[in-house]
């Protein structure tokens, strides 16, 4: 939710590492599912999640069995299960697809403010039917269970977006653009919790005002 993982074993993935808010290494996430041991099954798996994405804008997520995913997206249930072994680490993956900035959308941009790093990722999120809902129930699958992909996936995530977010506070801290006498891990936190449950009210009312609500932040950490 807008704030962009491991997943079950991936055979041949290896996550590089990506910088904490200390300036330590974190592994990076891994590949949801089996990504292929060639260029041609990478590219099928890549295949499969943009069609699946654009099936569940059509028709949702809920109560579609992994067989008749495939029929939607059509492939074989055997293919579909080559790369995904379940239903849940179908619908993690296509999360995480979705969420993915692409190539074309992050060159020469200008480096995002941490205030607006939750709006920004909040308001993209609900330009894509379904990914709010499909982040929702997902979110809900992860507290159900001590062990799967959704649980693996989602806890990782939180943990690199308040890592991500706490870092840019600091920078922003330094440069005079946000106030210093907020801790920056508990402010990362409060703005993620925030940005999630303001996405869950829009659910059910959309009438709701999430981005100006989310921008109150930039208000209250002024300077």
């Amino acid at each position: 939710m807008s704030t962009e993982d491991p997943a079950p074993a991936v055979p041949g993935g290896t996550p590089e590492a990506t910088p904490s808010a200390d300036g330590t290494a974190r592994p990076a996430a891994r590949r949801i599912g089996r990504a292929g041991s060639y260029s041609k099954g990478i590219a099928r798996r890549q295949e499969i999640l943009d069609r699946a994405i654009e099936v569940f804008r059509e028709r949702g997520a809920d109560g579609t069995s992994l067989r008749r995913i495939a029929e939607s997206i059509g492939v074989s249930h055997g293919a579909l299960l080559h790369y995904f072994s379940s239903r849940e680490e179908l619908l993690v993956a296509v999360y995480e697809h979705a969420e993915s900035p692409k190539g074309d959308e992050s060159e020469d941009r200008e480096p995002e403010r941490s205030v607006h790093v939750m709006t920004n990722a909040a308001i993209a999120n609900l330009e894509v039917p379904g990914l709010v809902q499909l982040y929702s129930t997902l979110v809900a699958t992860a507290l159900e269970g001590e062990t799967g992909p959704a649980k693996e996936y989602f806890t990782a995530r939180f943990e690199r977006v308040r890592c991500s977010l706490e870092a840019k506070l600091r920078e922003d801290q330094e440069s005079g653009l946000v106030r210093r006498d907020v801790d920056p891990a508990r402010t990362a936190a409060l703005i993620v919790a925030a940005s999630d449950g303001l996405q869950i009210q829009w659910l059910l009312e959309p009438s709701i005002e999430l981005k100006e609500t989310l921008e109150t932040f930039a208000v209250l950490l002024a300077p």
